[in-house]
C-alpha cells in the first residue's frame, strides 16, 4: 500500500473508529441543528473542523505543539457539551451560507478542530519522525477524516429523513433531542475522565 493510500485509511479508520466516538458525536452535535437543504452550511462545517484538525498536527507534526493528553482528554468532551449547549440556545434569525448563527457554527467547528486534533497529535508526531515531509501524509490523512466525516453526516441525515418519514418530527425537538443526547454522552466522558 502506498503512503498516501496508508494515511489516507488512517484518518477514516481514525474518524469511523467506534472505541473514540468522540469525534461520531461531536460531528453529529454540531449536525444536529441543520436541516437537510442545509447540506451547504454542512459542508462547510464539517471542512471547517477538518481545517481545524488538521492545524494542530501541523504544529504537532513539526514539534511546535505539545499539550497535556489528560487536559486534551478533558477538553474534547467539553467542545461536544459546548456545541450541544449552543445548538439549544442559538437562534436561527437569518438565513443564508453567512449569517451570525451560521458564522458562529463555522467558527466553533474550527476551534473545536484545533481541540480534537490534539487528542491525535502525539500519535501523528511519532508517525512523522523520520519522515522528510509532513506535507503528503498530512494531505492524506485529513482526506481520510474529510470521508470519514462525510459518511457519518451521510448516515446521520438518512436517519433524519427516514425519521421525518415515519414520524414527522419537528426540527426543533429533533435538535433537542440529539444536542441533548450529544451533550449528556460527552459528560459521561467527562466524569469518567475527571475520576478515572
Amino acid at each position: 500500500m502506498s503512503e498516501f493510500n496508508t494515511f489516507l485509511q488512517l484518518g477514516l479508520n481514525h474518524i469511523l473508529d467506534f472505541e473514540a466516538y468522540d469525534h461520531l458525536l461531536f460531528i453529529i452535535t454540531l449536525c444536529a441543528v441543520y436541516k437537510l437543504n442545509e447540506w451547504r452550511k454542512i459542508l462547510i462545517l464539517v471542512t471547517a473542523f477538518t481545517i481545524g484538525h488538521s492545524l494542530t498536527l501541523v504544529l504537532s507534526g513539526l514539534n511546535i505543539l505539545r499539550i497535556p493528553s489528560d487536559l486534551v482528554e478533558f477538553l474534547i468532551p467539553v467542545t461536544i457539551v459546548v456545541t450541544g449547549l449552543h445548538n439549544v440556545v442559538a437562534r436561527k434569525k437569518e438565513e443564508g451560507l453567512f449569517a451570525k448563527t451560521v458564522r458562529i457554527n463555522y467558527l466553533l467547528a474550527l476551534g473545536f478542530g484545533l481541540i480534537h486534533g490534539m487528542g491525535f497529535a502525539n500519535y501523528f508526531r511519532s508517525l512523522m519522525g523520520g519522515m522528510e515531509s509532513i506535507v503528503k501524509p498530512l494531505f492524506a490523512f485529513n482526506v481520510g477524516i474529510e470521508l470519514g466525516q462525510l459518511v457519518i453526516v451521510a448516515v446521520f441525515f438518512g436517519f433524519l429523513f427516514l425519521i421525518n418519514r415515519l414520524f414527522s418530527i419537528e426540527h426543533r425537538e429533533w435538535n433537542l433531542f440529539v444536542s441533548g443526547a450529544g451533550a449528556g454522552g460527552a459528560l459521561l466522558l467527562i466524569i469518567q475522565n475527571v475520576f478515572a
